[in-house]
């Protein structure tokens, strides 16, 4: 009889648990999934994660696969298709925002290399690894967030509030939170 791993108790359906065992807290350093991660965050505002999840595939295909470059030129007409698209959360304001982000990636990586040497020095290189019992424990932001959203934010980056950049940190494995009971987080320690 096979053994049940234990993991973090969120993942409530086929589609979270694989992205729980595949993705979350893996860290990234592919410029691409970074501004992926940066604009589904964004897009969960007052939205929950699964709703999002769901749509992945259609945001990518919308927002030709999250190439910034692509997405910084985008003029009216192809907001007004995407305003117009059922596949993804048609909020004129993160739209907007998914533009503006774009622009600003671009302009963190003329700077600093990459988004990925500009996102990681936040936490000088290396997954700040947490030792959670529950998930009471795991705060809606911290410090580190406060720090991201607030140079996000300086440099015109939208819709990058310190919760949403705490969850971004988790998702991109910049923070390691998964519960010290669940398989993974011995696994990404």
């Amino acid at each position: 009889m096979k053994k049940e791993r234990l993991r973090c108790p969120w993942p409530t359906d086929e589609l979270y648990t694989d992205y729980h065992d595949r993705e979350w807290g893996v860290p990234v350093h592919d410029d691409r999934l970074l501004f992926e991660f940066l604009i589904l965050e964004g897009a969960q505002a007052g939205l929950s994660w699964h709703t999002v999840l769901k749509k992945r595939e259609n945001y990518r295909a919308a927002f030709d696969n999250f190439d910034a470059e692509k997405i910084a030129r985008y003029d009216a007409k192809k907001i007004a298709a995407l305003l117009n698209n059922a596949g993804i959360i048609r909020n004129r304001l993160k739209i907007h925002a998914t533009i503006q982000n774009a622009r600003a990636v671009l302009k963190v990586r003329a700077e600093f290399g990459s988004f990925d040497a500009y996102l990681w020095r936040f936490v000088n290189g290396q997954p700040v690894v947490n030792h959670r019992q529950s998930m009471k424990e795991i705060p809606p932001r911290t410090h580190l967030s406060d720090a991201l959203s607030k140079d996000l934010l300086q440099r015109g980056f939208k819709f990058v509030g310190s919760t949403i950049c705490y969850a971004n940190m988790q998702a991109v494995g910049l923070v390691n939170d998964h519960l010290v009971t669940c398989f993974r987080h011995r696994e990404l320690s």
